[in-house]
């Protein structure tokens, strides 16, 4: 089933099932405050039951808490996700010979902000690379690498290929923890890529986008910190980022089940660039060798759902994710595994961690509100997929990787 062809909602109502709201209610203890006030904390989540058949072809169920893509809430870095599916595809479409995820990407700087990259030094030879920008957006949602694959992919093309997929509320419009201003973030670096003798083998040059951008008012809260100062009028996001929970969910449904879903919402990448992205989603830090990470990056550090980013992990249990935190906004979307008991979800919520309604000011609530609520969110849906009857136990094979670099 398609996700976005389930999901109904007018302007001005969102999709809340019973079964998932009973659930919930069922944990006083942990929601009940936190669902009584809708306008504070603003949680959308999305569940969906995983039933295998007797040849492993899965079916999906999709539960609905509060959602209403109209409900406008900050991306962070779950923008990174398509972003990094997107660099892959683009460079099978371009099908150069010599030209692949490993091969060396160099980034040039020719517009007012624009930034430039001849090595890294957290790859063994010293090459920046579109596998090495990705790892390091999965393993520990790195802005610089997004931003280094949005200036290859240009604004364009990333937009673009969203909406003819079906995500057409979506726009990725600016790169992520750096102040530019439209024009700017229209412009894209000139880039280019050389094989192992120093020999070009592709060149984009600098790319300004005309992508007509959506007419949106989104203002939120009641004031915000400006030159230090602040402002007593709502934050203006109608210019930054926008990927819905119900796109950004659907999307983490396509990469990893591209084969169960319509040919409209796949994504155009190899079999090998699948295990690529399996692999690194659910890794831990400790894992990498290149990039290496010191104790600070936890394995639960981008793994909102189920450990609060802070908890030990479950050795049977992996989770394939992508994470977004910025402006107060608590975003995570996951296929949650466990191969000891059979167990597969989809589960993706966002909350709100901004009780005052004051942005910029660093005083948000994710340690005492937002952390807690995905951990809790992750074992009560864990908790029931246990007692949960499946007619067909799931082979998980495709999703056992191996971690040895």
């Amino acid at each position: 089933m398609e996700i976005k062809e389930h999901l109904k909602t007018s302007d001005s109502s969102s999709k809340t099932d019973a079964f998932l709201a009973n659930l919930l209610h069922s944990y006083p203890q942990y929601f009940d405050t936190l669902l009584a006030n809708p306008k504070i904390w603003q949680i959308q989540i999305i569940y969906t039951q995983i039933d295998r058949d007797e040849k492993n072809k899965p079916s999906f169920k999709h539960y609905y808490y509060n959602i209403n893509p109209s409900n406008y809430y900050y991306p962070a870095s779950t923008v990174k996700l398509p972003a990094a599916v997107l660099a892959l595809q683009k460079l099978n479409e371009l099908n150069i010979k010599g030209l692949d995820r490993n091969t060396t990407m160099v980034t040039e700087a020719d517009y007012p902000g624009q930034t430039s990259v001849y090595n890294d030094p957290t790859t063994p030879d010293g090459r920046p690379t579109i596998a090495h920008y990705i790892k390091k957006i999965l393993l520990v949602s790195d802005n610089e690498a997004f931003n280094r694959l949005y200036e290859f992919l240009g604004q364009e093309y990333l937009n673009d290929k969203l909406a003819k997929m079906g995500y057409d509320q979506t726009q990725i419009i600016h790169r992520l923890n750096i102040a530019l201003n439209e024009e700017q973030n229209r412009h894209t670096n000139p880039v280019f890529f050389a094989d192992t003798s120093g020999q070009v083998i592709y060149q984009q040059p600098l790319i300004r986008s005309n992508l007509s951008y959506q007419k949106r008012t989104n203002l939120l809260g009641v004031g915000y910190y400006s030159d230090d100062k602040l402002v007593h009028k709502p934050f203006d996001f109608s210019m930054k980022n926008r990927l819905t929970l119900i796109d950004l969910h659907s999307i983490l449904q396509s990469v990893l089940f591209p084969n169960d879903v319509p040919q409209k919402q796949r994504f155009q990448l190899t079999a090998d660039d699948y295990q690529f992205l399996y692999n690194y989603m659910s890794m831990y830090p400790k894992e990498s060798v290149f990039p290496s990470f010191d104790s600070t990056h936890n394995d639960a550090y981008v793994k909102f759902l189920l450990y609060g980013s802070k908890d030990p992990v479950n050795p049977n249990i992996r989770v394939f994710n992508k994470v977004g935190d910025a402006y107060g906004f608590l975003i995570d979307a996951a296929y949650i595994v466990d191969f000891e008991n059979n167990i597969e979800f989809l589960l993706s919520a966002v909350i709100h961690c901004n009780s005052d309604g004051i942005y910029n000011d660093d005083k948000y609530d994710y340690d005492q509100v937002g952390f807690p609520f995905m951990k809790h969110l992750g074992e009560v849906i864990y908790g029931y997929e246990k007692t949960r009857v499946r007619k067909h136990l799931p082979d998980l094979t495709s999703f056992k990787m191996n971690y040895g670099q």
